[in-house]
């Protein structure tokens, strides 16, 4: 067993520490306990664990066996398991939350082991394979393994019964851990572990106070479709990892909160943007218009054009229940943002193929790649993009219909309009191109939902 492997299966044993939380339920429920239990004593005895841990890898660990076992790069120089005390204090922190302010536990202990127990799974595979992507597999599935089994058990441990219902819902918040864990380690460092485990903590906790109406065959379905599709935008280079699993993380949300007619609209415009990027790349790069990274999408980007959409797949799951709002304008206003995404990229990625731009505030004509330099030829691309997310949402959604769909058409033009007078006046000054394309995405979802208001029955 390699140093790597012993040192996560080291934290992950401590993470294992965290079913003592659930396992508090037990004890309180003694009858020689009960009378001096309090809220007071639950959080003291949940927490203490962990900080006792983070105390003694500040202050008495700084030499031997046991300091080698824990030691992660840099604590050797400072003498100090810095590592191993921010991940005790990240759990401690999650535990007061679910002790006192109302995270599931289920959620918590999940959470814990899907990074913990997703560290061994990579490292394993680590120890036989150079494939970034495989090892990152490997996080994925024993994080998912993991949380589910622990969550379940805490679960058990507090009561819960485990109906079918209830263990798809589990299965769902394991695949997010386990996807989102792989998502922020593959971005920041081993030492950030402790940001990523609140992180996780933080999002499950939505996750679980969601009305979610799911199975678990949906949500395995769910992530064999979109884990497939993010291998293959991997494989053909029109995303980075990161940008694979912000892709297969969004698509598991949309599938699972929205429906597969939702997730047309979104995997039509990772799949045909990605190849509309590499779409004469060479040509590109001579213009100097190319995407970076010989076009493969990395997380940034994704998440800018599709941050308003996994929004609205979020309020529309907790609607009208939860927040009010009818759910079919935030189907519009997600349609009405990834029409805008698709218009935007066909523009940029065809229309900058041709010589003779002009600035859209000014029409003077400008070098190709200027930003908010337009032509008519990627107006016209953007229109087609627009009308393939508008016809898909048309289709499959009978409350959408004709009307709908023009709705959608305009709202992604819009969207491709506002994206090149941002590019002209603001980009570069006040914000760069990613915040560009989030802006235009908001403006695109705003228009589809003010329009569908009005032109909608419903």
């Amino acid at each position: 067993m390699t140093s790597t492997v012993r040192r996560a299966a080291a934290f992950a044993l401590v993470g294992s520490l965290s079913l003592l939380v659930p396992a508090l339920s037990v004890v309180r429920s003694l009858p020689a306990v009960a009378p001096v239990w309090s809220a007071a004593t639950e959080t003291v005895v949940a927490t203490a664990p962990f900080v006792l841990i983070a105390v003694l890898a500040l202050t008495a660990v700084d030499e031997g066996r046991l300091f080698d076992l824990f030691e992660r790069p840099g604590d050797r120089q400072e003498g100090k398991l810095y590592g191993l005390a921010g991940f005790a204090l990240a759990v401690a922190g999650l535990a007061l939350l679910s002790v006192q302010f109302g995270l599931p536990v289920w959620a918590f202990v999940g959470s814990v082991f899907a990074l913990s127990w997703g560290n061994v799974g990579e490292r394993l595979v680590d120890a036989v394979t150079d494939e970034r992507v495989v090892a990152t597999g490997g996080f994925v599935a024993a994080g998912f393994l993991a949380a589910t089994l622990a969550s379940a058990l805490a679960a058990t441990l507090v009561g819960v019964e485990l109906t079918g219902e209830f263990v798809a819902l589990l299965a769902f918040l394991g695949t997010s851990a386990g996807l989102l864990g792989a998502l922020l380690r593959s971005v920041l460092f081993e030492r950030d572990d402790p940001l990523v485990l609140l992180s996780i903590g933080l999002v499950l906790w939505l996750f679980s106070d969601l009305p979610i109406d799911t199975t678990a065959t949906r949500v395995a379905v769910a992530l064999g479709v979109t884990a497939g599709l993010g291998y293959v935008s991997y494989a053909l280079d029109t995303a980075s990892l990161p940008g694979m699993l912000t892709g297969v993380f969004l698509g598991l949300l949309t599938i699972v909160l929205g429906d597969f007619r939702w997730f047309a609209m979104l995997i039509t415009f990772f799949g045909l943007g990605g190849l509309s990027t590499k779409f004469r790349y060479d040509e590109k790069l001579e213009r100097g218009i190319a995407e970076e990274n010989e076009g493969a999408r990395g997380s940034g980007n994704v998440l800018a054009n599709s941050l308003v959409a996994l929004v609205a797949v979020l309020v529309a799951a907790a609607s009208p229940s939860h927040t009010g709002v009818e759910p079919v304008f935030l189907l519009f206003a997600f349609a009405g943002s990834v029409s805008a995404a698709m218009s935007d990229t066909f523009s940029s990625e065809f229309g900058g193929l041709y010589d003779e731009p002009r600035l859209i505030t000014t029409l003077e004509r400008v070098e190709p790649g200027t930003d908010g330099g337009v032509t008519w030829q990627g107006g016209v691309a953007g229109v087609v993009g627009a009308a393939l997310i508008a016809g898909i949402a048309a289709g499959l959604f009978g409350r959408v219909g004709p009307t709908g769909g023009a709705v959608i058409l305009a709202a992604g033009v819009a969207g491709m309009l506002v994206d090149s007078l941002l590019g002209a006046t603001i980009e570069g000054q006040w914000v760069g191109n990613q915040g560009v394309n989030f802006l235009a995405t908001l403006a695109a979802a705003v228009v589809a939902a003010a329009l569908a208001v009005a032109a909608v029955p419903l």
